[in-house]
Order: structure tokens, then sequence, then C-alpha cells
């Protein structure tokens, strides 16, 4: 499909991502985003009364929330800019993707702001009033660790989907550490010569906020908390579930962390782009359900569908990434569409650098398109499921302008 709206090459950003309880772990998500949004965008000389329009997507609410997308845009100085709040698990960043793409596509928009936040820390503890209850008391829910252990549907954990997926198509243990080895390698080169190919859409060292947003506490130096496992030590790992495949070393860890990227017309992408000799073009987008307590399954009829769309077949894509909650993920897309699981994920993924929920999509993208740009060009994929078995994928092109 030619969709007319594109993102201009280098005006999007991602800050580190944090495992959680660590130095993001006290910061609001949404003022947080704010705070990095006005820094980035200053960089690249966006001015944000530039935006007619903007997405603001999360996963976890945060004091204010309510007020969404009109708050954030506010904070960053758009504040006559308008637009959705959405919320679609691990798969938010290609949703509110998609519903820019949509908004430049019919003519009610022509550049707006995607921005994705999460902090799975210290997440809220929510009270829901039942006056018919007992006594009159009510229900409550820990908001990340009750929804990360049941689906309402099933009563299952997510954990148990990749267990289910790895019990039906015969994924073993050793064969998940081996991806789980291979993707640490693969992000290993992502922090070769002074963390180069992060500096392409990061800012480091980055400057660590206090809570006002008015000093600095310390500095990272890339994404913190990531594991450097050994074959050994994944071996000596038991699996979480008793009878299962599934190890600690095999799944990602909750983080902290926001990205953000810009969606516009064709003309207005070489304005705004750092390299307007780099076009970047939205080829096909692509949403999908798997059976109940299956959602590693579900981003592969995900990716199928993009690729549809796009007109593009699997093989004709220069890079592949994937959202890997867990390595039987990539273990079976690879099964499923005969890729090599080896040459997926280039530089970087969620199984290693965390699971902030919303944004990890977003980042995936960022860096889906800098690996085309460093390849010279080409197209590309990305796929991913989420809570409740559903999965999102996008299909983009980077080329010369």
């Amino acid at each position: 499909m030619d969709y007319h709206a594109e993102i201009p090459y280098g005006a999007y950003w991602s800050t580190p991502f944090a495992r959680w309880q660590g130095s993001f772990a006290g910061l609001h998500s949404l003022e947080f985003a704010a705070h990095v949004a006005r820094q980035e965008l200053a960089r690249r000389k966006i001015d944000p009364q530039a935006f007619d329009y903007a997405v603001l997507g999360f996963s976890v609410p945060q004091k204010h929330s309510f007020y969404g997308l009109p708050w954030l845009t506010g904070l960053i100085g758009a504040d006559r800019v308008g637009g959705p709040t959405l919320m679609q698990a691990c798969a938010t960043g290609v949703r509110t993707l998609l519903a820019a793409v949509q908004e430049i596509e019919v003519g009610l928009a022509r550049t707006a702001l995607v921005l994705t936040c999460d902090r799975t820390s210290n997440g809220p503890h929510l009270y829901y009033p039942n006056p018919r209850g007992p006594g009159g008391t009510g229900a409550a829910e820990d908001w990340v660790m009750d929804n990360f252990g049941c689906d309402p549907l099933g009563g299952h954990s997510m954990l148990a989907t990749a267990e289910n997926v790895a019990r039906r198509h015969g994924i073993a243990t050793a064969e998940q550490h081996e991806v789980v080895l291979r993707r640490e390698a693969q992000y290993a080169e992502s922090l070769a010569d002074g963390a180069a190919f992060l500096k392409r859409f990061m800012t480091l060292p980055f400057p660590v906020p206090a809570p006002g947003f008015k000093k600095v506490t310390g500095t990272l130096e890339g994404d913190e908390g990531v594991s450097r496992s050994s074959a050994e030590g994944l071996a000596a790992l038991k699996p979480v579930l008793a009878g299962g495949t599934v190890t600690y070393g095999g799944q990602t860890h909750p983080a902290d962390g926001n990205a953000a990227l810009v969606v516009t017309t064709r003309e207005r992408a070489r304005e705004l782009a750092t390299d307007p000799k780099i076009r970047v073009r939205v080829r096909g987008f692509g949403q999908a359900r798997a059976e109940l307590a299956h959602m590693p399954e579900a981003m592969v009829p995900a990716a199928q569908r993009a690729l549809a769309q796009a007109g593009q077949r699997i093989e004709q894509m220069a890079a592949l990434k994937t959202h890997n909650p867990f390595a039987v993920n990539d273990l079976l897309f690879a099964r499923a569409t005969g890729v090599d699981w080896r040459r997926m994920n280039n530089h970087g993924c969620s199984l290693v650098w965390g699971h902030p929920q919303a944004p990890m999509g977003t980042r995936s993208v960022i860096e889906l398109i800098e690996e085309l740009a460093l390849r010279g060009g080409g197209l590309g994929l990305f796929t991913g499921c989420a809570a409740g078995d559903t999965a999102m994928a996008l299909v983009l092109e980077v080329m010369d302008a």
C-alpha cells in the first residue's frame, strides 16, 4: 500500500530503558516523557507549534493521566494540539503510529507527534467501590503485578501463554537459551564504538532527572539492568513453572522509559529530517489475535497481514525485528515463516533491553529504521504480541529521498 504519511529520518528518539525499581522508578511517566520530548525536539530544531495532531500511548496509569494527550502536549509547548490516548499493552507502539498515519491519510492532520511511555515500577494500587459488596467493601488490584499474572478471560498468566506455545510446537529450554545468547550478542554490537548505534537515536550519556525535573540525579551510559548471560549460567536455571520450559533467563524483565517519533507528509518529512537524503516510507500494517492463552502465536498472522498490505514477501525483508518477551516468540516465528532466527533482531530487542510495554514497539521501529539506514536502505518488518493474545505488525521502507 502506498501511504502518504512518512517518518522524517532522525525525527525520533528513545530514552535508555531502565530495569524496574531502577533509575526511573520515581519519575511520573507522562511528565518524564514530556521532559524528554522538549529536549529532543529542541535538539532537532522542531518547534512544538509545528504539530497539529498527537497521539499518546501508555499502559500503566499515572496520577492525572485521565487528561492524557492534551496534558502532555501542553507540557511540551504544543498547547493547541489535541488527539487520543491509546492503550494496547505491548502493541501500543504500532497502534499509536497507525493512528497518526490514518489522521494524515484522511487529511485531518499534517504533522503528528507519536509519544509512548510507561513505568512498570511502583505501579498503582486501584480500589473499585462496590456498595453491594459484603459490608460495602469493594475490589482492588495491583495494576502491574495482577495483570501480569492473570488474563481475566482464562485466569492464566502471560508466562502460561509462552508455555502453551512451547508445548504445542515442541520448543525446548535449551533452544530458548540459545536464542538468549544470540540476542545478547546482537545487543552487544549496539554498544560497540562507545554505543554508536544507540547514539543514533538516544542521547547518551543520559541525564537522569529528579522527580521535580529541575535537578539531575545522575547519568546512564545506556540501558540499565541488562543481563549478561553465559551458557553455563542459563543451563543451571530451572523453569519458572513446574513441568515447563521457560526460565527466568528465557524471558525479558519489566522496565521504565519512553520513546517517540514524528509522522508527517512526504513534503514536510524532508524539512524535518536530520538527513533529508533519506526517506522513511510506511508500507503496511497488520493486526491479529490468536487462540486464548497462546499469545506468541499472534505475531505470525499480524506479520503476514502487514506484508500482504505492503505487497511484499518476507524474503524481501532486509531486516526483521520482533517484540520477544519470551525467547519462545522468536523460535515460533522462525518455524512459521522459514526465517533464520539468528538474523532477526540485530542490535537489540525487548528480550534484552526490557519490557516497559507501550514504548517497546516504538523503540523497535526506530531501531529497524536505523538498521536499514546502515544497510543503505531496504524493507523491514516489525511484529510483536500483546496482552489478550493480540499482535500488531508494521512494514516500512528506507530509501533515497
